[in-house]
Order: structure tokens, then sequence, then C-alpha cells
């Protein structure tokens, strides 16, 4: 907005239907700025707005905390579930990134616990029988996973042929029910076997 170009009083701006005038003097609260010809200071507008736009967040944080609240979101999402995965599958890979690092961080003790029972899932699936050099095979497989994630910039995954847990039947984490395939391919197959 060019101040030079604003009437310089309130009578002289609603003369000429402006919008905004401009004095050159400070309001009561010290701004010196644009006034709107039916209200006030645009930086005292400014201050407003995130004044209210603070407390409005404050009420809504309170008030999607609530019980009924939740119980109603999920109930709503059930009844939307497939329009909501649309939504979110068109959503741009970076804003999708947003959204997983904010609900890790919001959610770190979920993110353990799942690390924690995948471990575990492996170290039960892993037979006490396997030699060194099986146990050192299972190892290099990872390695080649890694290898081929960082030099192909494709995210590479060591999948379970017959998956650990599965409906059907429960493979060992052992080398040879072990195999390197991109991400996507784990994401389709999940604990199916193919």
């Amino acid at each position: 907005m060019d101040i030079s170009t604003l009437p310089r009083t309130r009578e002289e701006a609603r003369r000429t239907n402006a919008k905004y005038y401009f004095t050159g003097e400070p309001c009561k609260h010290g701004h010196i700025a644009p006034r709107k010809t039916k209200g006030v200071c645009l930086e005292c507008l400014k201050t407003h707005w995130k004044e209210s736009a603070a407390k409005r967040e404050d009420y809504f944080a309170d008030y999607n905390r609530k019980r009924h609240v939740r119980e109603k979101k999920h109930e709503w999402y059930l009844k939307n579930k497939d329009k909501v995965i649309e939504a979110a599958n068109i959503r741009p890979a970076e804003i999708k990134r947003i959204y997983r690092n904010t609900w890790k961080e919001n959610n770190l003790v979920k993110i353990r616990a799942d690390a924690k029972a995948r471990r575990r899932k492996h170290r039960q699936a892993t037979p006490g029988w396997l030699t060194r050099a099986e146990r050192t095979e299972i190892r290099q497989i990872y390695q080649i996973a890694i290898t081929l994630s960082k030099s192909t910039n494709t995210q590479y995954v060591v999948d379970h042929i017959i998956p650990l847990r599965s409906e059907e039947v429960c493979g060992l984490h052992v080398p040879w029910n072990l195999r390197v395939i991109t991400r996507e391919e784990n994401l389709i197959k999940s604990n199916k076997i193919l």
C-alpha cells in the first residue's frame, strides 16, 4: 500500500470513499501506520488478529482433547475413510514428509515401542541353530539394502519372502527367507506370500 496516495484525514477518506487514510501521527497505542476509514490503525488490527488466533488455537486444542469430540471425529473418519485416504494420496511428497515428521515428534513413545516390537519379532523368529556364517549373511543382506538405497536414491528394504507374521504361515528370520526389494514393492506385498 502506497501511503503517499492515501487521504490525510478520516473526513477526506469518507468524502473520497477510500478504505484507508494516513495521518502520519501515532495512534493511541503508538503505531504510525495507515488507518481504516471505518475502524482502527492497521497495526492494532494485526495485533488483535494475532491475539485472537492464539486464543482460538488454545480453545480448539482444549476442545479436541474432549472424549466425545474425539469419538465424533473417529466416527466421521470411519464414514469418510476413502475420501481421507484419497486426499492424503494426492498431497505433494514434501507435505507428506512434514506430516510424517510432525507425527513422529508427537508420538516418540509409539515409535520406540514399534521399533522394540520389531526387534523382538526378529529375535524370536531367528532360530538358535543358525551358524555364525548365516548370521553374517543376514547382516550382509541388510548392508546391501543400505548401499543400494544410498547409491540409487531409491529406498530399498529387506523383505521376508514368507512373512514373520501372517494369517497363513509365519516364516523365519533366516538368510534364505530374505531378499532386497524397493520400499514400494514391500508396501504393496505387505504380509502376503507372493
